[in-house]
């Protein structure tokens, strides 16, 4: 999936500061400096109409996402100690074949939500870790627009 950013050197900036070696800072008066607020330093993805390209993308997303049982597979395989499971671990806990399982793992994987990594006869899933924080981020409103 291809996200377009327009400042994401700003993006990288914010969310990676240059780490200093200190712990935590404090200001004359002992007191934590205010952190800076995101859309100060970041361009939210949003902050202008998205094209017709990004609209695709974002839809496919949200379509893959929009079954309450994807939703459920998503929250298990994340909440896994691994971060990864197999259709194997998930019938049981669903109480769905194997077959439809299969269908909405592939769903999600070719949605670019899961990776599927093949291990003999057995695929394990994962969550790519930029597919949730990209959708995060493109529904993440700005300051001006929470009023």
């Amino acid at each position: 999936m291809i996200v377009y950013l327009k400042h994401a050197a700003e993006i990288d900036a914010c969310q990676y500061p240059v780490h200093t070696g200190q712990v935590t800072t404090t200001t004359a008066a002992g007191t934590r400096p205010a952190l800076p607020l995101a859309d100060a330093c970041c361009a939210p993805l949003l902050r202008e109409p998205i094209t017709a390209g990004q609209a695709v993308e974002l839809a496919r997303l949200l379509k893959a996402l929009a079954d309450p049982t994807r939703l459920r597979l998503v929250s298990m395989v994340v909440a896994r100690e691994d971060g990864e499971a197999c259709v194997c671990d998930l019938t049981e806990p669903l109480g769905l074949t194997q077959p439809t399982i299969s269908h909405h793992l592939k769903v999600l994987v070719d949605a670019g939500i899961f990776a599927r990594d093949k291990r003999g006869v057995w695929a394990y899933y994962s969550l790519v870790p930029s597919a949730l924080s990209t959708l995060s981020a493109a529904l993440q409103p700005t300051a001006a627009q929470l009023g």
